[in-house]
């Protein structure tokens, strides 16, 4: 990892670092990666280990989190079903930071402003570590999901589309 004036601890960082859990963090901050296969490319990462965030709001209001593959689109249906719902909408991009304490491109499942509803695409249980943001544009983390569990609930489900 290299150390630079933006080699910075995210608040995701600092929760996984209050639980104890081992991680692995990346900066592509001084790069002009900005879609997740991008930043895979960046980083040398296989994109089918790192995962996008993405909010929703379903029929009842309720938001939900759905983190699935860069590289992969929400199935809307198959993400309402999996959470119960009728149907769920992505959240709108002015909502996002009031509902998560987070903006766009750097949402991240640990740390949001309250819990939601979590649900990883089932393909995260094909690899020992996954990769997401650090809760920061420019950051990622790599954890496994068993240690994430430690830190969020989560499910997993098949929700992306085919």
């Amino acid at each position: 990892m290299s150390k630079h004036k933006n080699d910075e601890k995210t608040n995701v960082m600092r929760v996984l670092d209050s639980h104890k859990i081992n991680y692995k963090h990346y900066c592509y901050a001084d790069t002009d990666a900005v879609s997740g296969i991008e930043v895979a490319t960046v980083l040398n990462q296989n994109p089918a280990q790192v995962f996008k965030t993405l909010v929703t709001v379903g029929k009842s209001n309720e938001h939900y989190v759905f983190v699935i593959p860069v590289a992969k689109e929400l199935d809307l249906k198959k993400a309402a079903k999996s959470v119960n719902e009728k149907s769920v909408e992505m959240l709108k991009l002015k909502d996002l930071l009031p509902t998560t304490g987070y903006i766009h491109g750097g949402c991240s499942p640990i740390g949001m402003k309250k819990f939601f509803t979590t649900v990883f695409d089932e393909t995260a249980n094909n690899f020992d570590t996954i990769i997401f943001s650090g809760g920061k544009i420019g950051y990622q983390v790599e954890v496994s999901l068993s240690d994430l569990a430690k830190v969020i609930r989560f499910t997993t489900a098949d929700i992306t589309k085919d």
